[in-house]
C-alpha cells in the first residue's frame, strides 16, 4: 500500500484536492494522509481544518505555521520545519502539493530534499506577483506534475521538465463544479442565512508585490461596492502581506444590510452560490477559471491575476472606483456566456489515480533531469 500526503494551507487549495483525496481514499492500494496547517488553523478565517474533518477524511495532521509576523518568509521557514518533522516520521511515498501558495513550496522543499517524490498540482500557469515565482519554483523541486491543459504541460517542458513526468488530468476543482452532489440553492442560502433574492460574490486579496498600495486599492474596492446597489456575498482574503489593508477597508460594510460577509464558505456551498450569482468581483482565480463554466460574468481588478488565460466572460478593470463601477456595469448587462475554458472535463481524479497505478511512475528518479530543447 502506498502512502500518499497532501498538504493543504487553505480553503482554496484543499478544493482543488478534495476530489483526489476522495477517490484514494475509497481504493484499497493507497493510504491518503493531510497535513492540515496555514488558513485552515487560524480562528479568524472560521478554523477550515474543522471542514476538512467534516467530510469524514482520515489521517489528518494538524499543524500551526503562522507567526505574530504577517511575514511569507517566516512562515515558509516554520512549515518546513513541522512538514520535515511529520514526514519523517510517517515516511510517505509520495507528497501531493497544490498551486502557488508557500505551504507548497515548503512541501516540495522538504521532499526533494529528503527523497521522497512530489507531485504538483496545476503547476505551469503563469499569473501575476509573486504566486508566479513560488508555483515555477514548486514545479522545479518536483517531480511529477498534474496539469490542467497542454499549454502548461508545454510550458513545464520549457522549463526543462522531463515530458514522461508529466499528466494532463485537468483542474480537479472541475469534478466538483460538475457533480450531482452539490446543494441546492436553497439549501446554500440557509445555512448561511442569505436573504438575497439576487446577489454578487466578491472576493478581494492583496496582492503581496504592490503592498504599499494596498491600503488605496482596498479602499478604492469597498467604496465601489457602497456605490453599487447590488447585494453581496463577501468573503474574506487570504492572508497574504497586505491583508491587514483589506480588513481595515472592510469595516465600513460592517452593519451594511447589502452585504454578508463570511471567513469561509464550504467548497461546495461556495460552488452553488457562484453557480447563481449576478456576477463574482474581485481578484480571486475563481473569477477566472470556475465563472467561465457557469456562465458568470467576473469583474477581475487589478494586476493578481495577469496573464491568466481571459475569456469573454471576464472584465478586465484597474483598481480605481470609476473603472471598477464601469465592470460592475457591463457585468450586470451582460449576457450568460458558458465557455470551455480548457481546463478539464470533470475526470480529473479518475486521470490522478490512473497515474497512479502505473509503473513508471514510482519508478521516476529522485534525482531529477534537465531536459534540453
Amino acid at each position: 500500500m502506498k502512502k500518499i500526503v497532501f498538504l493543504t494551507g487553505t480553503r482554496a487549495d484543499f478544493g482543488k484536492i478534495k476530489s483526489l483525496l476522495q477517490i484514494l481514499q475509497d481504493d484499497e492500494d493507497f493510504e491518503p494522509h493531510i497535513f492540515a496547517t496555514g488558513m485552515h488553523m487560524i480562528e479568524k478565517y472560521g478554523n477550515t481544518v474543522i471542514e476538512i474533518e467534516k467530510c469524514g477524511f482520515k489521517n489528518i495532521y494538524q499543524f500551526i505555521n503562522h507567526t505574530s509576523e504577517a511575514s511569507m518568509d517566516l512562515t515558509l521557514a516554520k512549515t518546513v520545519e513541522g512538514f520535515s518533522s511529520y514526514v519523517k516520521r510517517i515516511k510517505p511515498d509520495l507528497i501531493v502539493v497544490h498551486g502557488d501558495r508557500v505551504e507548497a513550496l515548503s512541501g516540495a522543499l522538504v521532499g526533494s530534499l529528503n527523497n521522497i517524490l512530489v507531485a504538483h498540482i496545476e503547476g505551469g500557469e503563469i499569473s501575476g506577483t509573486i504566486d508566479e515565482l513560488i508555483r515555477h519554483s514548486t514545479s522545479k523541486m518536483s517531480h511529477l506534475h498534474y496539469v490542467s491543459n497542454e499549454l502548461a504541460k508545454k510550458r513545464l517542458v520549457q522549463m526543462g521538465e522531463l515530458e514522461e513526468s508529466i499528466f494532463v488530468i485537468g483542474s480537479p476543482d472541475i469534478d466538483i463544479m460538475f457533480s450531482d452532489t452539490l446543494p441546492s440553492l436553497d439549501l446554500a442560502k440557509s445555512y448561511y442565512d442569505i436573504k438575497f433574492e439576487e446577489y454578487a460574490i466578491a472576493m478581494f486579496h492583496p496582492v503581496t508585490t504592490e503592498f504599499e498600495s494596498m491600503q488605496e486599492y482596498a479602499d478604492e474596492f469597498v467604496d465601489s461596492l457602497l456605490e453599487d446597489s447590488s447585494n453581496y456575498v463577501l468573503i474574506y482574503p487570504n492572508n497574504d502581506l497586505g491583508s491587514d489593508a483589506i480588513f481595515k477597508a472592510y469595516q465600513r460594510l460592517e452593519g451594511n444590510s447589502r452585504f454578508r460577509i463570511f471567513p469561509s464558505v464550504r467548497f461546495e456551498y461556495f460552488l452553488t452560490l457562484l453557480k447563481h450569482a449576478k456576477f463574482m468581483i474581485g481578484n480571486s482565480s475563481a473569477g477566472i477559471r470556475e465563472t467561465p463554466y457557469y456562465g458568470i460574468p467576473a469583474v477581475n481588478i487589478g494586476t493578481r491575476q495577469q496573464n491568466r488565460a481571459l475569456h469573454a466572460s471576464v472584465i478586465n478593470t484597474d483598481y480605481d472606483k470609476k473603472s471598477i463601477l464601469k465592470g460592475i456595469n457591463q457585468a450586470m448587462s451582460s449576457q450568460p456566456i458558458k465557455e470551455d475554458v480548457g481546463f478539464g472535463t470533470g475526470n480529473s481524479a479518475k486521470s490522478f489515480l490512473d497515474s497512479l497505478r502505473e509503473n513508471k511512475v514510482w519508478q521516476l528518479s529522485n534525482q531529477k533531469q534537465f531536459l534540453d530543447l
